[in-house]
């Protein structure tokens, strides 16, 4: 009666990993009770998720195909508009949020299109590798309009590019699909925690790191201001990524504004509440429990988590 603070299944996001083919389910190593899923074993796993009232899954593709522009993204018949087309022809009412960004789709693994000799777009004067950030823009547009085309709800930019949102919107728009909201990556760092994930996407760089689009893990000023532009740009909601040690960024962006806040527990976060508990250090449900507390504590409205399935039977 007494308690501030309440964690709901329906405040939950379940990540999901597609991958192609048909009856497919991989394990990932780095993140013990994860899987790739091919759509229509996915279609089972979201089934599932609903029955323990999870309403909303967001979705990453791991394209059979890859090369510099990351095609893949904005191909009608690539592996993410696939599935979301089987999702919502067997569950209508499951909300589908398509993450968009190209690094799971380039052959690079960077979040946009680089800068290289055979590139559209090629300018000598930067170095190679440096991320071209306007002529991403477009292609995350595109790539946008496709996914909503194929029944996404919620688009999710995910490469913390300057304009990405605006451009998204304006895309979404132009096509008739002012109804598609936008939650945006408004405060996503340049963290060490997403190592898992990597080996997940299969979307680790070739080369460099992503710390020119990518916050400073120091700056929490800088975050509000990202967080500032992608209001004005039209974010329906914003997201901050990670979530554990980023709680202070939270409740600043919640204390700053009114819009709907998620917070990303991410696969690093995960992956060491799992192998911590593995070894018997902690007990992995408390543990778990209480760190989606602190984040709803520190003003989250929603929580993408790997734990969704779990926490949500712990709730029940």
């Amino acid at each position: 009666m007494l308690r501030e603070t309440t964690l709901r299944v329906d405040q939950l996001i379940a990540p999901l990993f597609i991958r192609p083919g048909l009856g497919a389910r991989k394990p990932i190593t780095s993140m013990p009770g994860q899987a790739q899923w091919s759509a229509d074993l996915a279609v089972d796993e979201i089934r599932t998720l609903a029955d323990r009232g999870i309403q909303a899954v967001l979705l990453f593709g791991i394209p059979a195909h890859k090369d510099l522009l990351g095609s893949e993204n904005y191909n009608p018949e690539g592996v993410v508009p696939r599935a979301i087309r089987a999702i919502k022809h067997a569950l209508p009412s499951m909300i589908v949020i398509s993450d968009m960004c190209f690094c799971e789709y380039t052959t690079h693994g960077h979040c946009g299109i680089v800068n290289a000799p055979d590139v559209a777009g090629y300018d000598a004067r930067l170095e190679a590798g440096y991320l071209l950030n306007d002529i991403t823009l477009k292609l995350l547009g595109q790539a946008s309009v496709v996914h909503a085309e194929a029944g996404a709800d919620i688009i999710a930019p995910s490469g913390m590019l300057d304009g990405m949102v605006g451009a998204i919107r304006s895309a979404l728009d132009v096509a008739h699909f002012e109804h598609i909201a936008i939650m945006s990556y408004a405060a996503k760092f340049a963290s060490g925690l997403y190592g898992p994930f990597r080996e997940a996407a299969e979307g680790a760089p070739q080369f460099g790191d992503r710390a020119q689009y990518q916050m400073d893990y120091a700056n929490g000023r800088e975050a509000l201001r990202e967080v500032a532009l992608d209001i004005a740009e039209g974010a329906d909601m914003l997201m901050v990524k990670p979530a554990g040690p980023y709680l202070d960024i939270i409740k600043c962006v919640r204390e700053s504004c009114d819009l709907a806040l998620a917070a990303y527990q991410v696969s690093g976060e995960y992956s060491m509440i799992k192998a911590a508990a593995a070894n018997g250090w902690i007990d992995e449900r408390r543990v778990a429990l209480e760190t989606l507390t602190a984040i709803r504590r520190a003003g989250a409205d929603m929580i993408v988590t790997y734990f969704a399935k779990d926490a949500a039977t712990w709730l029940m």
